[in-house]
């Protein structure tokens, strides 16, 4: 089967090859359709399984681009993971303009709202900060035809059920709604008895295939010897990506400047930086300039990264739900990777809820002896003193040819986005369809240009009037 089965757009089809979709996975299969078809789903998935797009493909298909207020809500529970979704959002959408915004807390307030006062085709964000916009009348939800829950799970582990109730009864009753959850305990069940419409139940098993994946293991360790271990395990297993989950930021903290003091290449990510330095530390990680990602469960969310090889847990979570979602960092996209889990004789009874809710016992190894550790070694520090190997993103070869730029006017100086398309696509060799999103802010406007002709643009802009108004133009910073 392949994504023209679908009878999508040769916009959607396009962007699709550009990003490397090959062949729909097991979710988008029986989800894409049902959401072309507009109808309510609970999707039980695993994570790793292409869940994202499932969505975000039928959703950026049915999107009528001359509306201005939001057609799509997506709520999700992290920072991290409303970036990663915008991002796919604007990928698989770029070639029908649409535009998206992120909302969430520790980000102004007033930034996303000028953001919501432009064209905004898709909103996706965390509970309270969209809660917050939409009762002071920042978000206008009049329009929209599709709410995605997203990681259902995780929104009632981390106590928002009740600001996403709040925000569902604000969405209009005519509308298709999607739950998506890893695991679907009573109270998403009931959550979606309560709001969606006779709604079909997509489940997707692992097979035998993706089930193999993952290596799953622990290690039986004293607290005090942790560290000592997880030196041991690196050495011998010589990941060239790997994240280390603990429980606190001071944890995190603490092994952090353990490995590097060692000479590991490494970085953290956890609730108490700030959000710049996470998405900026995030993006390192995912480009691989680093190879030890130490992490909080705020890393379990929104990591969509193909060759992470190991991951460890320093600690065993409490939440037992966590572990499928740390340990699906690893063994995505066909790949195979292996999550270990260090574990203390007080922590038994989390291994038993953790073993109960993924159906196997995890099995036990053997701590690696000093001479396996000893053999291990030479071509561990080789690696570790080699430089990283720089990966290109997917969205970078679909962005190649997308060229930015900035202009010195906006609302201000009463600019609308029809302006720029009515002067841009009077340039010879330029039409409608190489203009992509434009935002306009109050005292400066961002247009892109698409399929490699901004260098054409931007020298004919330089000397052209916009609505009477000559403008400074430049390719925008970063």
């Amino acid at each position: 089967m392949t994504f023209t089965d679908f009878n999508l757009s040769e916009e959607i089809l396009s962007t699709i090859a550009s990003l490397q979709y090959q062949h729909p996975t097991e979710v988008q299969k029986k989800v894409i359709p049902r959401v072309l078809a507009e109808r309510d789903l609970v999707v039980k998935s695993q994570t790793g399984s292409g869940k994202t797009a499932s969505f975000a493909i039928p959703i950026c298909e049915k999107i009528d681009w001359a509306e201005n207020r939001p057609q799509a809500l997506i709520l999700t529970p992290t920072r991290e993971l409303a970036v990663q979704i915008k991002e796919d959002f604007i990928n698989i959408g770029r070639l029908k303009r649409i535009n998206v915004v992120e909302v969430y807390g520790k980000q102004s307030f007033m930034y996303q709202k000028t953001k919501l006062k432009q064209k905004a085709h898709v909103v996706v964000g965390t509970p309270g900060r969209l809660l917050d916009h939409i009762q002071k009348g920042t978000l206008l939800l009049d329009q929209v035809r599709f709410l995605v829950i997203d990681e259902a799970d995780e929104l009632l582990n981390m106590g928002f059920i009740e600001q996403v109730e709040a925000i569902i009864k604000e969405v209009p009753d005519k509308r298709t709604t999607m739950l998506f959850s890893a695991t679907l305990p009573d109270a998403i069940t009931k959550l979606a008895q309560n709001y969606l419409r006779s709604p079909e139940e997509v489940e997707i098993e692992p097979t035998d295939k993706t089930a193999g994946l993952i290596e799953h293991s622990l290690y039986w360790v004293e607290e005090n010897e942790k560290l000592q271990l997880l030196r041991e395990v690196t050495i011998v297993e010589n990941p060239d990506s790997s994240i280390i989950f603990c429980r606190t930021k001071d944890r995190v903290d603490m092994v952090v400047d353990h490995l590097t003091e060692r000479g590991y290449d490494c970085d953290k990510i956890h609730g108490g930086m700030i959000q710049e330095d996470r998405l900026e530390v995030m993006s390192e990680f995912k480009r691989g300039e680093f190879r030890y990602l130490i992490a909080t469960d705020v890393a379990a969310r929104g990591i969509d990264i193909e060759n992470i090889s190991l991951v460890i847990n320093f600690d065993i979570p409490y939440e037992k739900e966590s572990y499928v979602h740390r340990t699906g960092r690893t063994g995505r996209a066909g790949l195979k990777g292996k999550a270990t889990t260090f574990v203390t004789e007080r922590e038994k009874r989390l291994l038993e809820e953790i073993e109960q809710l993924i159906g196997f016992p995890i099995p036990e190894k053997v701590k690696p002896a000093s001479g396996q550790v000893e053999r291990s070694r030479p071509a561990f520090e080789e690696k570790i003193n080699s430089d990283p190997v720089i990966k290109q993103l997917k969205s970078e070869q679909l962005n190649k040819d997308i060229t930015k730029l900035y202009f010195n006017g906006g609302k201000k100086k009463k600019l609308r986005a029809v302006d720029f398309v009515g002067t841009i696509s009077k340039i010879d060799g330029i039409s409608a369809e190489d203009i992509g999103i434009i935002t306009i802010l109050d005292t400066a406007s961002y247009v892109e240009i698409l399929n490699g002709k901004g260098a054409l643009v931007l020298s004919e802009m330089k000397h052209t009037t916009v609505k009477g108004k000559q403008l400074k133009v430049h390719v925008a910073k970063r």
